[in-house]
C-alpha cells in the first residue's frame, strides 16, 4: 500500500545513487530541500522543469534549500540527462521504486484509455529536520520552481529570523 506523506510529517528518509554525487538521503541532511519526482528523462515536462529548477540554483542555494530530482531512470540516462542539458540539479534513480512507493507518487495514471502506473509529478519541500513543509502533487511544469522558491525563501525567512 502506497503512503502520502503531507505537509507537516517527517519526509520519509530514504538514500539512493545520484549523479553527479554518489549518493544522496531523500528527507535527511545539513540543508532543506527540494525533492521533485518526475517521470523520466529527456521528455518534454521533465526537461522544462529541471531546467527551471537549474535556472533557480542559486536562489535556492541562498535559501538554504538542495535540489534532487528523482524518476526510476538509471545513473547512467542521469548523466546523459544532466550533460546534455548542463542541469545544475542532483538527479537520483529510484529503480527500484522504494522512494517513489514511500512518497506515495508511484501511482495508476491513463492514458488513450490505457490504465498503467507511473510516477505523479510531485514536489516535496523538506525543512533541514526532515518536516515536510509543503507538498505539490500533479504539479504542471509552467512556473512551478519559482512557485516553490518562493516559499523556500519564506520558510527561510522564519527560520532564521530575517524581516526584509
Amino acid at each position: 500500500m502506497t503512503t502520502r506523506p503531507e505537509k507537516g510529517q517527517t519526509a520519509p528518509a530514504i538514500v539512493l545513487p545520484a549523479f553527479p554525487d554518489a549518493n544522496v538521503t531523500l528527507g535527511g541532511g545539513k540543508r532543506g530541500q527540494v525533492v521533485f519526482f518526475y517521470p523520466k528523462d529527456n521528455t518534454p515536462g521533465c526537461t522544462n522543469e529541471a531546467k527551471d529548477f537549474t535556472a533557480l540554483k542559486s536562489e535556492f542555494d541562498s535559501a538554504g534549500f538542495d535540489l534532487i530530482g528523482v524518476s526510476k531512470d538509471s545513473l547512467k540516462k542521469h548523466q546523459n540527462f544532466t550533460e546534455k542539458h548542463s542541469l545544475g540539479v542532483t538527479l537520483a534513480s529510484d529503480s527500484d521504486g522504494v522512494a517513489c512507493e514511500a512518497y506515495g507518487v508511484w501511482i495508476e495514471k491513463t492514458m488513450y484509455g490505457k490504465k498503467y502506473m507511473g510516477i505523479e509529478r510531485s514536489t516535496f519541500l523538506i525543512s533541514a529536520d526532515g518536516s515536510i513543509l509543503e507538498v505539490w502533487r500533479k504539479v504542471k511544469v509552467k512556473g512551478h520552481a519559482e512557485d516553490v522558491l518562493s516559499l523556500a525563501q519564506s520558510a527561510q525567512k522564519l527560520t532564521t529570523g530575517a524581516t526584509c
